[in-house]
């Protein structure tokens, strides 16, 4: 996207990617109807992009930096939970989101930041190692999880947050780029995604909403 064009344009473009994406990867719910959770609009209290209805919180199981096996679903409970897929190699939208992210971490209260957990899940396995993945996570937070695993076990992670899998892109010099998901999961205590955030937000617009999602009181039912 043009680094010209107004935010408001943007989000309206993601929105609209947004519900493509979610709408081409249904998820079938228990009557085995498909479900199409829709990104619209923010309303004026948030500076993300409201998802209707809310995204279920996914489970799954992956390796965080320390070999040690993290439960999403257990390791967040009663926390804000920023959820990202990327990889490390990635020129752009990756290292634009961590790093807005701790800025604005850096400027909310402490009271705040303690509620709050970033997760971030490669989707390039095969070069971003638990040491690789560790040593760009701390270029930007150290308190950032980072979690990797097997090809299939990220990609079943996906499915579960509802987004369509990373896919490779070889490129001219025999390297490859991923192509994913840009836009942050904002997962708040009710173990529901309100509101999502796509490449482009800025630190002070994480700064504004992350008490918001702190304190709120979004029904779990």
């Amino acid at each position: 996207m043009s680094a010209l064009m107004s935010a408001s344009v943007k989000l309206r473009l993601l929105c609209g990617i947004m519900a493509f994406l979610f709408g081409a990867s249904a998820v079938a719910g228990p009557q085995g109807e498909p479900s199409q959770p829709q990104a619209v609009r923010a309303a004026p209290t948030y500076h993300g992009g409201l998802v209707t209805p809310p995204l279920a919180k996914p489970k799954f199981v992956l390796t965080d930096t320390s070999g040690a096996p993290f439960d999403f679903w257990v390791e967040t409970q009663g926390y804000v939970t920023l959820l990202f897929f990327g990889y490390t190699h990635c020129p752009d939208e990756c290292p634009l989101q961590m790093a807005n992210i701790a800025t604005s971490l850096q400027r909310i209260p402490p009271e705040v930041r303690k509620h709050v957990k970033v997760v971030f899940v490669t989707t390039d396995p095969a070069r971003d190692s638990a040491a690789v993945l560790r040593t760009w996570l701390d270029r930007f937070d150290p308190r950032f999880i980072g979690l990797t695993g097997s090809e299939p076990a990220i990609v079943a992670a996906q499915h579960a947050a509802q987004l369509p899998p990373a896919s490779k892109t070889v490129l001219a010099n025999r390297d490859y780029a991923m192509a994913h998901a840009a836009f942050a999961l904002a997962y708040t205590k009710d173990n529901r995604a309100h509101v999502i955030y796509p490449e482009g937000v800025s630190p002070g617009d994480w700064s504004h909403d992350l008490p918001l999602l702190v304190k709120e009181t979004w029904s779990s039912q």
